[in-house]
């Protein structure tokens, strides 16, 4: 990865904004705009980067962000929605969070997002997309977070059949 962003993770600090460097791998000039404005977005989950995360925390500003399901916007898309399997999922999810947050191993970077349920035309609220959100998203990272212990994968699988039953 080094290769490929060495010159741009170059390029993107103040000091070389707006100049033109020649890039190594095709001789082609190349510069980075000072009015651009890069916004980076990484998950604790993406740790196996640290290779390069200290090149990337030098050139940016980091904030956190939470699971945004106690939030206005949220709380006003999920009312839209008018779902009650979409309601005690998320009252699930919110509790999941909980038991992530206090796992030794894992921690509040952790928790499960809000943006599995965003819907939009495009991704409408069903039972069937949400059955497919806990059986394709959230079951697999649960069982990647707890792969030594299955118990807790089973026992948080079956809480969230029941939503659906």
């Amino acid at each position: 990865m080094s290769k490929i962003f060495g010159e741009l993770l170059m390029l993107i600090e103040n000091d070389y904004r707006g100049k033109k460097l020649t890039l190594a791998y095709n001789g082609m000039p190349f510069s980075v705009p000072e009015n651009l404005y890069i916004i980076g977005m990484m998950n604790t989950a993406d740790r196996s980067l640290a290779m390069i995360d200290y090149a990337l925390r030098r050139r940016f500003s980091f904030f956190d962000m939470k699971p945004g399901f106690d939030s206005e916007g949220f709380g006003k898309l999920q009312k839209e929605q008018n779902s009650e399997k979409l309601d005690r999922l998320i009252e699930l999810i919110q509790k999941l969070n909980e038991v992530i947050k206090n796992d030794r191993s894992l921690g509040e970077g952790f928790c499960i997002g809000h943006s599995y349920f965003c819907f939009n035309e495009k991704n409408v609220c069903t039972d069937e997309n949400l059955k497919r959100i806990v059986d394709y998203d959230i079951l697999p990272t649960l069982s990647e977070y707890w792969f030594d212990s299955e118990n807790k994968v089973k026992e948080w699988k079956s809480r969230f059949d029941g939503v659906f039953k």
